[in-house]
């Protein structure tokens, strides 16, 4: 399913910003995100109530049955041309879009600044210990969708990012805050504050998510988005993967708590440094960049 997934999303990714004017950017990556929220709030429960009510097959069988009007809406849209200085993939042009990501400090900058936030913040692992801590099983689904409904609310009032141009200066601020309500659901000793706290990081990390497929659709040409999105996906992909891993290997060792709270304590700390080290990502200005303010719309 993943490896569909990676033959679709870059495919979606590099759609949106032929559609789209270049102001109405963040406000079309935030609708983007709305849907994907809403998603993951009401998907599971709907789930939930389908296999308590028709049974695990029956579930399934709507499931398979919705993908019916995905495919309707996909015949109703339109080709997309190519833009006029594409050509043939091959490996050269993977290679070129490597490359061309390796000269982009703004580009680097999204790139490190996540897999430093998914690396270090990413305790999901740690989720149904966690949960036997405040209760049980019954707990754990409330923690797995904290940190969706406060992407949710962050998404939906999500209107001042279109005022807001240093988006380095933003992704960088959002990352820092993912840390510290990372550490802050560590500390926690009620689940209500717990909950909070993930629902903070949530929203913390769905800013930076906005501030960052702005600077994709802003800086990229079109030429090489699809291979862009690529790289993008392998950074989206592996990091809580292998942040996961992270989490419960030092909670083997220290103990749950200590991982989650040193977790955040060194994804602030690796924010941080990433700040000092890429200054042309935090000085970012997405008003003067010429790939952005020139990119013709469909």
């Amino acid at each position: 399913m993943t490896g569909l997934d990676a033959l679709q999303r870059p495919s979606l990714d590099a759609l949106l910003p032929r559609l789209v004017e270049h102001d109405e950017l963040p406000a079309a990556g935030a609708l983007s995100s709305l849907r994907t929220n809403m998603g993951m709030i009401a998907g599971p429960a709907l789930g939930g109530v389908l296999v308590a009510t028709l049974g695990l097959a029956g579930t399934y069988g709507i499931d398979v049955a919705t993908f019916i009007f995905s495919l309707l809406a996909l015949r109703l849209m339109r080709a997309v041309p190519p833009p006029p200085d594409a050509e043939r993939p091959s490996l050269r042009r993977i290679v070129e879009g490597l490359q061309y990501a390796r000269s982009r400090p703004e580009l680097m900058g999204t790139y490190l600044v996540d897999m430093v936030a998914m690396f270090f913040g990413m305790p999901m692992a740690l989720f149904p210990a966690i949960a036997s801590i405040y209760g049980g099983p019954s707990i754990l689904g409330l923690l797995y969708a904290a940190p969706a409904v406060g992407s949710f609310l962050a998404t939906a009032t999500s209107g001042w990012t279109g005022h807001v141009h240093r988006h380095g200066q933003a992704v960088l601020i959002a990352a820092g805050a993912w840390g510290l309500a990372i550490t802050g659901f560590g500390l926690s000793r009620v689940l209500p504050l717990a909950l909070l706290f993930l629902a903070l990081a949530g929203g913390a990390d769905m800013i930076s998510g906005l501030f960052r497929m702005t600077i994709w659709n802003q800086t990229i040409p079109d030429s090489l988005r699809g291979r862009l999105a690529g790289i993008e996906l392998v950074s989206y992909a592996s990091g809580p993967t292998l942040g996961n891993v992270e989490a419960g290997a030092v909670a083997t060792v220290f103990g749950v708590r200590t991982s989650v709270v040193s977790g955040g304590v060194l994804c602030v700390l690796g924010t941080a440094l990433l700040a000092f080290a890429l200054p042309l990502f935090w000085r970012y200005d997405g008003r003067s960049h010429g790939v952005a303010v020139s990119r013709p719309v469909l």
